[in-house]
């Protein structure tokens, strides 16, 4: 009985169990395409294109899982980013999720939502970047990828997001937000 209840299980997650794959597949293979194309991918910032993936297509309790794992995931299979970084990058990413998150509930605008909390997370993760860069903990300059390309896609996945969930094509309903 145990077995067809795991088999039931594992059946209802297979969805977000391939999304998370395609994901960490994307981030390994991300300096590859970086080198394909001679442009640099994190320009589009990817963490937080996976992170806008789950919220469309998985559930909250995995949103915060990638969240949290991404960034290690990558300086495990990569070594990039440095380990405090991708520390700081989690940190980011849960603070943009659990941001979105609160100002969805008080303002019920999904895309003023989403971009507030990136734009609360990212000034955040500068005040902390800056700290650990004076501190000696990172070795990095401050702005790795310049403000015009993330305030781009800032708005861009913004849209997205308010698209895909007002749009309700893929069967999520915003309510499980």
């Amino acid at each position: 009985m145990e077995r067809a209840i795991s088999l039931v299980d594992f059946k209802s997650n297979i969805k977000t169990y391939s999304i998370d794959f395609l994901l960490m597949l994307f981030i390994y293979l991300a300096p590859a395409i970086s080198h394909l194309f001679a442009f640099p991918i994190y320009y589009l910032d990817p963490m937080r294109i996976a992170l806008v993936v789950t919220l469309i297509y998985t559930t909250k309790k995995n949103s915060f899982l990638i969240a949290l794992t991404l960034p290690l995931f990558s300086f495990f299979i990569s070594s990039h980013p440095q380990i405090m970084k991708a520390f700081l990058l989690s940190a980011e990413l849960l603070i943009n999720l659990s941001l979105f998150f609160l100002l969805e509930k008080k303002i019920k605008n999904l895309f003023t939502a989403f971009l507030l909390s990136v734009i609360v997370s990212k000034i955040i993760y500068y005040i902390i970047k800056l700290s650990f860069i004076n501190f000696g903990l990172i070795d990095d300059k401050l702005f790795s990828t310049p403000i015009y390309f993330q305030a781009g896609s800032a708005v861009v996945l913004s849209f997205l997001l308010l698209w895909r969930l007002n749009s309700n094509t893929n069967g999520t309903d915003v309510k499980k937000l």
